[in-house]
């Protein structure tokens, strides 16, 4: 299917979900599966349909010096939980915060807190979203799968000016990215437990692999 089709059939699977309240939708998958690039085009999307919320994992890194193993340690949870999902959940006051952390500067931020409209829609995208700790605090989740050599190479593309050259970005995503989703998928089970499954290797002929009342609808290559 087109880029654009896959847009269409997201947001009508989003527009009347759980209407009376904020949708909390993840968007999971590898590092460099473009999830960033997703929820920007479902939020202009969904404009005057539903008012996007628009959130990152990035904003909820823990500090560096215990940021020692990716899949285990890099984010901070609780934080996720107490600041964005929970607020925006059937009993929450829909007070958020975007964003607790910024990991380049390896120092906290004080965002304001947000009040999410009452009908909204969260878009909330980043790495590990499925795990154990947040898996029940999703309404929706779209997980974005890309094969280790697809995001290797795309790494080369988009990290290699922040990471210092094509080497430095071949070891790190060697000894840290690549094993850490590796070690997601066998424990989570993020493309079992997924509502909708896509396979974005080729960005503007995305397939999928599974949607909800349906195990594939659409095979391709």
């Amino acid at each position: 299917m087109t880029r654009d089709e896959l847009l269409t059939r997201l947001v009508a699977l989003i527009a009347g979900r759980r209407p009376d309240r904020v949708l909390r939708v993840a968007i999971d998958g590898p590092d460099a599966a473009g999830k960033t690039t997703l929820a920007g085009e479902l939020a202009r999307a969904l404009a005057g349909v539903r008012e996007p919320v628009q959130v990152s994992i990035d904003g909820f890194h823990r500090p560096r010096h215990l940021r020692q193993r990716y899949y285990e340690d890099s984010f901070d949870y609780e934080r996720v939980r107490d600041e964005v999902l929970t607020p925006l959940g059937a009993d929450g006051d829909r007070w958020y915060r975007p964003a607790v952390f910024d990991h380049r500067r390896d120092a906290p931020v004080d965002e304001a807190p947000r009040r999410a409209p009452r009908d909204g829609v969260l878009l909330f995208e980043g790495v590990f979203l499925l795990r154990p700790q947040l898996r029940d605090h999703w309404d929706l989740t779209v997980y974005l799968h890309i094969t280790p050599e697809e995001s290797l190479r795309r790494a080369f593309v988009r990290d290699a000016a922040m990471f210092g050259g094509a080497e430095a970005t071949r070891e790190r995503y060697l000894a840290r990215y690549l094993p850490g989703q590796q070690l997601y998928r066998e424990l989570a089970d993020p493309l079992g437990r997924a509502d909708v499954v896509i396979d974005n290797n080729d960005p503007a002929r995305p397939y999928v692999r599974r949607w909800p009342g349906s195990a594939v609808i659409e095979h391709g290559a």
